[in-house]
């Protein structure tokens, strides 16, 4: 019997990318209830699991309001919906800024907030934060204060479950293969350059640390893996880097 079996796991941002590889290490701990939480419904469905799919924005208040009124109790929670942005501070429009902070931070809030009073008893929490949050590059700084804010929500959320047993960490990867870099502009004309996906992401890892590749969203999941463990058990308001080396 594994430590996650008869045990209650959510995670958001599962449709794909370390969500979806979260989603499917719990379920192959033997998590006896998965939810899943993604806007992208559709991929929520293409996922070969036994789990409560629910489709939905993480920065809906309703959303976690009804959640809060069908989930009884939770072990566990891997907090990872995000959306990337770049552009510079000064070409960034309120609009663009606002989306960004919408999702990444008031989503994260809203999404812990419901977690932290379905925890009714010990649990682990964590928090997909990213090495943005800690050093900048130029082009991406509404996305790193994001990625700093969800430390630093990390950090107070630990300070405040401790007394019940509740235990926050978040992960800050660097490079990861995930469907995120489709959407950023800069990546698109790589991938022109280089001629295929494959090459462009392969030309990012070389290029953005000593380890020389990007992480697999299943190596972030096992990492997160480790954290909601035992034998993390001591281990809270921490924050994992996993970034090959690039803050070095």
């Amino acid at each position: 019997m594994s430590e996650f079996s008869s045990k209650t796991a959510l995670v958001t941002g599962a449709a794909s990318g370390i969500g979806a590889a979260c989603a499917l290490w719990l379920a192959r701990q033997g998590v006896a209830r998965l939810v899943l939480v993604d806007r992208d419904g559709d991929g929520l469905e293409r996922l070969d699991l036994r789990c409560e799919r629910i489709a939905g924005d993480v920065a809906d208040e309703a959303l976690w309001e009804r959640l809060e009124s069908e989930i009884a109790s939770l072990d566990y929670a891997v907090l990872n919906a995000g959306i990337a942005a770049g552009g510079t501070i000064a070409d960034t429009s309120f609009a663009e800024w606002r989306k960004v902070m919408g999702v990444n931070l008031d989503g994260m809030f809203l999404s812990l907030r419901t977690v932290m009073r379905r925890m009714t008893g010990a649990g682990a929490i964590v928090l997909t934060s990213s090495v943005a949050g800690f050093k900048t590059e130029p082009g991406n700084g509404p996305y790193g204060v994001t990625k700093a804010g969800v430390i630093h929500l990390a950090k107070a959320a630990a300070k405040e479950g401790a007394a019940k047993g509740i235990r926050v960490n978040a992960i800050a990867p660097g490079g990861v293969d995930t469907a995120i870099w489709d959407e950023i502009e800069f990546f698109k004309s790589l991938v022109a350059q280089t001629g295929s996906r494959e090459a462009a992401i392969a030309a990012m890892g070389s290029a953005s640390a000593p380890l020389g590749r990007f992480a697999t969203a299943e190596e972030i999941a096992g990492q997160v893996g480790f954290l909601l463990s035992d034998a993390a058990a001591t281990i809270t308001g921490t924050v994992l880097v996993s970034d090959g080396g690039y803050l070095l």
